[in-house]
């Protein structure tokens, strides 16, 4: 789950990281209370997306009076922002954070993540922060320092110092962004955190470290240990077919193909479009109806499918373990019945009850196509989507 760059910066702020004095406003009327609550010579409005970016694409704005930020605030409240993280459809903007201006010297990138290849967690830094952080790692990687912590490790003293040490930074400038460290993998360990990007981290004209921007990622599977930030979920920014798998409890992911999938087993669900590639496709999704789908949870996921526009074909591909393939075939029926089917669907079924699931859609009377294998499966929708083209 995501969050903004607001909310990450007040979970910082409980875990005394220094980041700008700042709120969040809704409408217009409330960019004007902040602004008059700022008060400041320099203030910074920021467009709240779940998107890097931002201020290459207009969203982020410096201005020097309270006329001038409820001016941007407003602007950007009817802004849809396109950026290279949001693609060319772009977000609209809901939410506008508007902050105390900092006067500072340097940019760094700080980030804590965690890594595939260790089972552990990396902590990332360079003196290159900023906007280009990508085209610093791609064209200089020697001007990324990494400290990669073991399984259960954490960040100790003598890590904070060689980072800050490597990043040229002493006295205390250096003690300051030492503590910072500390205190941010502190507060990406508790609240079990994927990913927490401060870029930049900036060192200011006083000789201190502040958060000037944050995004913070977290597990989903550890969500029930943090309701607090479960909380901060913002619908707008999820994609409404994505928030209706939540609904339901499945597990879903948009892609940009134009073959539905609906399978049950994150392996299985791998392996298909896998070889729905080799054969020339594309997966419109990800979708695992997991081990124990009733009817009417299989057909709430057909219909999460079929409602998706890109889709022009749909494969179901099951292993009937603890589910029977007759369960899957009766949800698969009554959800091709209410929808109406006018687009190729090819099923594969194997397992528990297959004989009886096959029987049920033979005698359905619907245009569903029956396949034995895996392999037979993919042949068939992807030729079928392109006669359907």
């Amino acid at each position: 789950m995501d969050i903004h760059e607001y909310q990450a910066k007040q979970l910082l702020g409980k875990y005394n990281v220094p980041v700008p004095v700042g709120d969040i406003a809704y409408k217009a009327h409330e960019a004007e209370n902040v602004a008059k609550w700022l008060d400041e010579d320099v203030m910074v409005v920021k467009a709240q997306i779940h998107a890097g970016g931002r201020g290459k694409a207009g969203g982020v704005k410096i201005v020097h009076s309270v006329d001038e930020a409820i001016a941007a605030a407003d602007k950007m409240f009817n802004m849809r922002l396109v950026t290279h993280q949001t693609g060319p459809e772009g977000r609209p903007v809901h939410r506008v954070y508007i902050e105390a201006g900092v006067a500072y010297e340097k940019e760094l990138y700080f980030s804590i993540l965690n890594d595939r290849e260790t089972a552990g967690i990396t902590v990332i830094a360079s003196t290159e922060g900023g906007m280009d952080i990508e085209e610093v790692a791609a064209n200089t990687p020697d001007k990324i320092l990494k400290v990669r912590l073991g399984p259960g490790a954490n960040l100790q003293p003598h890590h904070a110092r060689s980072l800050s040490y490597a990043l040229g930074l002493k006295g205390k400038t250096g003690r300051a962004a030492q503590r910072l460290f500390q205190s941010t993998y502190r507060a990406y360990y508790d609240l079990d955190a994927s990913l927490l990007e401060i870029n930049p981290l900036v060192i200011t004209n006083n000789g201190g470290v502040m958060a000037l921007d944050c995004k913070m990622s977290f597990d989903d599977n550890s969500l029930f240990r943090h309701r607090d930030i479960e909380e901060l979920r913002d619908n707008d920014e999820i994609d409404p077919l994505e928030l209706e798998a939540a609904r339901h409890d499945l597990n879903y992911v948009k892609l940009p193909g134009n073959i539905g999938l609906m399978v049950n087993g994150a392996g299985l669900s791998m392996a298909t479009m896998d070889i729905l590639k080799h054969y020339g496709g594309d997966a419109a999704n990800f979708l695992d109806v997991a081990g124990a789908a009733t009817p009417e949870r299989v057909a709430a996921a057909f219909k999460l499918i079929y409602s998706d526009t890109d889709v022009k074909g749909i494969l179901l591909n099951i292993f009937g373990g603890m589910m029977r393939c007759n369960s899957i075939a009766e949800g698969l029926v009554s959800a091709a019945r209410e929808v109406g089917l006018n687009k190729p669907l090819v099923v594969r079924l194997e397992g528990t009850n297959v004989d009886l699931g096959r029987e049920i859609l033979e005698k359905s009377g619907l245009p569903i196509e029956p396949c034995g294998s895996m392999d037979e499966a993919a042949q068939h929708i992807v030729e079928a989507v392109k006669r359907a083209a």
